[in-house]
């Protein structure tokens, strides 16, 4: 017994030692916060930096920038300081919509009468009332850029806009020396990124290319089928969206070979690069392979106008009603759509997440708790899902700016979710507010406004 007792008091001398460093720390380390800032308080972060949650932690905002991360306990602040209290929420990085789409501000003069500048500011708010922060539009239209400036100061509502230019396609693109042209005007514009669409020759695609690689602009979209995936990606297409010309290629094999070009496949795309943009459940949708009845009753629709509604109904009946259409078919093809994108997530091809909305039932920021399910049915955790619209989003625009985690420094783009995302994904519906570049909009806020779009469209359909 002797000999333990020496021991045993150095042990209890360490002990003392440790509380009262660790005081000391502590109080070395509280940090005093002053200014106009906002501050999330008392929140459980998950940085998307990894798998994990930091719990009870401050948030705070300088501008349109994340400044400090700490332990609450360690964090005071003035009077003018704004503070969230995230006491048992979840603070998550702002999500994005890699595939949508932002409706022209000055429209053709056969558009229809719903498509003004009330339904552009309507649609930019629907993507941000659901915590998406930042969209890549994926078909420019005249004056778009100025409205790209408009959110940017804060004019506006709306996420982080990433815009591509009027699309190149079969009747925009009919030359060589054209698809050159287009190329370095776009660029000269300020365009973010090319679109692509079908209907491009061999000679109009590569020309295009090159001349994109050696202006400095990125290309993303379509594989028009004179050019084919394999050649498409050779050529440094940087996105491939709707799994484009993957399906197309792998159509003409089956059993192990139709395996073994598949792993080819996306070796190839790993290799090179290249990113996908599944947008899964919307090309269900197209392929027939969709539960429309179901589809005809979601509650989001009363955010969009009832034409529009009347037309996604009337594509979707003349679809299921067109002799050619088979069920069948439709299924098989969504069911290797699925097969591929499982393979992809496993073989570490990069994913971004889209849904191509508003599209066909595809409304703006509800699409993605859609697109969720689908990826959730391919294999996918709700980290895996989560990192397609967040960290891998940041890593594909790093060129432009900084963001996709909580992290110094990155764009301040947050959403205060009630409960863990990571234990379900459907947890993302309810959430306290939304930080887009620091705009703090609360959850009665996005209420509100909501509600006013619904009582517009309702309005409209009555005068109609």
């Amino acid at each position: 017994m002797k000999r333990l007792a020496l021991p045993l008091v150095l042990i209890s001398l360490l002990v003392i030692t440790y509380i009262v460093f660790q005081a000391q720390n502590t109080s070395e380390s509280t940090q005093k916060v002053s200014g106009k800032v906002t501050a999330f308080t008392n929140v459980s972060v998950i940085p998307m930096t990894s798998n994990l949650v930091l719990e009870n932690q401050t948030v705070v905002i300088s501008g349109d920038r994340i400044s400090l991360i700490s332990p609450s306990e360690n964090v005071e602040f003035d009077d003018d300081a704004t503070l969230i209290d995230g006491t048992g929420k979840f603070l998550i990085p702002g999500l994005a919509e890699m595939h949508g789409h932002v409706p022209p501000t000055e429209p053709p003069s056969n558009a229809p009468r719903y498509m003004n500048m009330e339904y552009v500011e309507n649609t930019l708010f629907l993507y941000t009332a659901a915590g998406i922060t930042t969209v890549r539009g994926m078909l420019g239209w005249p004056n778009q850029l100025e409205l790209k400036d408009k959110v940017s100061s804060q004019e506006l509502i709306g996420p982080t806009l990433y815009l591509a230019g009027p699309s190149f396609n079969g009747n925009s693109i009919n030359s060589v020396e054209v698809a050159i042209a287009k190329v370095k005007e776009q660029k000269e514009e300020g365009w973010d990124l090319l679109k692509i669409h079908p209907g491009l020759t061999l000679d109009e695609y590569d020309a295009m290319a090159a001349t994109a690689n050696e202006v400095g602009i990125t290309f993303g979209g379509h594989i028009p089928s004179d050019v084919g995936i394999i050649h498409a990606v050779e050529m440094g297409q940087e996105t491939i969206d709707h799994m484009d010309g993957y399906v197309a290629y792998l159509d003409n094999y089956s059993g192990k070979e139709l395996d073994q070009k598949i792993h080819e496949l996306l070796t190839l795309t790993r290799e090179n690069n290249v990113w996908v943009v599944p947008t899964q459940a919307l090309w269900e949708t197209i392929l027939g392979a969709a539960d429309y009845e179901s589809m005809k009753n979601y509650d989001e629709l009363k955010y969009i106008p009832e034409n529009l509604v009347s037309g996604y109904n009337a594509w979707a009946n003349r679809l299921l009603n067109n002799s050619n259409f088979n069920l069948d078919d439709a299924k098989e093809h969504a069911e290797l759509r699925q097969r591929l994108l499982s393979e992809m997530n496993k073989s570490g091809v990069k994913i971004l997440l889209g849904t191509d909305a508003p599209q066909l039932y595809s409304v703006p920021g509800f699409s993605i708790h859609r697109e969720f399910k689908k990826m959730s049915e391919a294999g996918m955790s709700p980290y895996e899902i989560l990192v397609t619209g967040t960290r891998n989003v940041g890593e594909y625009f790093s060129a432009k700016d900084n963001f996709g985690t909580i992290e110094v420094g990155k764009r301040a783009d947050l959403i205060l979710v009630d409960n863990n995302p990571l234990d379900d994904l459907s947890n993302l519906k309810s959430h306290s507010g939304v930080m887009a570049s620091g705009r703090w909009l609360s959850k009665d806020f996005i209420a509100q406004k909501l509600s006013d779009i619904e009582s517009s469209y309702k309005k409209e359909n009555e005068e109609d």
